[in-house]
Order: structure tokens, then C-alpha cells, then sequence
């Protein structure tokens, strides 16, 4: 097979999950409205309502800790070099890190990805924040964060004190972070 070919079916692939991932979501959050008045024959898994104990590779294979960002608002945002919609949103989050980093934003990337390529991709597109290296486990924390389909992009923020304060799977746009973030920082004036 050809490598055009290759690539034109790992872009269809990936396009397909995008789509799937964010229907699914849309899907849930209506099935649990509609289900939310049923009673429960069952306990359901919980989505984490903190921050949980976050320890992650940067790229030069350093672990990194969670806590590092205590006493920040934390955005999270678990992506691929491979996902079409990560890559339009990082400019955007780029804006807002170097934006209001002084007014106490953090936001962290979380490669859901090979090293090399992270670091080949971040070498053409830098962005000032940090970027960890995730891998099958942190699809999991993805999951128990809010990411019910585990698609990607996948983003969730967390309070100064570390309380979940809301997660988006799909591409992040400037309206949902004025409405989720801003106010948040607002407050630390």
C-alpha cells in the first residue's frame, strides 16, 4: 500500500473515532438526563470529583507531579499529534497560558503519543506551557476525569484547591473558556 494511501486511512480513522467519541458523549449526557429519574439498580462509576495524584514524563523523561500547579487553576488537556482538532485548539490554549498565567492559570498538555512524535510536532508548533507524555494508563485517569468516550482532544480544569470545575471532550473554543475559566481567575484579582 502506498504511503498516501496509509495516510489517507489513518486520517479517515481517526476522523470517524473523532466523530463517534463526540456523539457518544452528546449520547450519554442525554441518556443520563433521561435515565437520572429511574432509580438506580446499581452504583455507577464516578467521574473524580479532585485532582488526583498526577505523575507524568516531560519530554526529557523527568517526572513531573501534579502538585507542581498547586494553588493554580489547572487545565489539563490530553491530545495526540495525530488529532486534527488538538492541533487547532493548542494556539488557543497557548493565547490563554501566556494571557493569564499571572493571574494564576496553569494550563499542562498530556500527549497521548510517542515521545518523538510530541517532540517532532512541538518543535514545529511550541507552545509555552508544559506538555507530559501520557500512555495507556492516562487514558484511563482521562476516563475517571470526565472522558467518558475517551476521545481526544480531552480537557478538564480543576480550582486552586484541586476540585474538578468542569471537562469537554471535543475542540475547546474561546466562548467555553470564557465561560468555564475566566470567571475563575476573575476572582484571584
Amino acid at each position: 500500500m502506498s504511503v498516501g494511501k496509509v495516510l489517507w486511512v489513518t486520517m479517515l480513522a481517526g476522523s470517524v473515532s473523532i466523530g463517534l467519541a463526540l456523539f457518544g458523549e452528546r449520547w450519554l449526557d442525554d441518556n443520563e438526563r433521561t435515565e437520572s429519574a429511574r432509580p438506580s439498580l446499581g452504583s455507577p462509576e464516578t467521574i473524580a470529583e479532585t485532582l488526583p495524584d498526577l505523575r507524568l514524563p516531560d519530554l526529557d523523561g523527568r517526572e513531573v507531579s501534579g502538585s507542581s500547579w498547586a494553588g493554580k487553576v489547572l487545565v489539563l488537556n490530553f491530545w495526540a499529534t495525530w488529532c486534527a482538532p488538538c492541533r487547532r485548539e493548542m494556539p488557543l490554549l497557548d493565547a490563554w497560558q501566556q494571557r493569564y498565567e499571572n493571574r494564576g492559570l496553569q494550563v499542562v498538555g498530556i500527549a497521548i503519543d510517542r515521545p518523538d512524535e510530541v517532540a517532532r510536532f512541538l518543535a514545529e508548533q511550541a507552545v509555552s506551557y508544559p506538555v507530559l507524555i501520557g500512555d495507556i494508563d492516562t487514558v484511563g485517569l482521562s476516563k475517571r476525569l470526565g472522558n467518558r468516550t475517551g476521545g481526544l482532544p480531552f480537557t478538564v480544569a480543576f480550582d486552586p484547591v484541586g476540585r474538578r470545575i468542569f471537562s469537554h471532550t471535543g475542540e475547546l473554543s474561546q466562548t467555553l473558556l470564557e465561560a468555564e475559566i475566566a470567571p475563575r481567575l476573575a476572582a484571584r484579582n
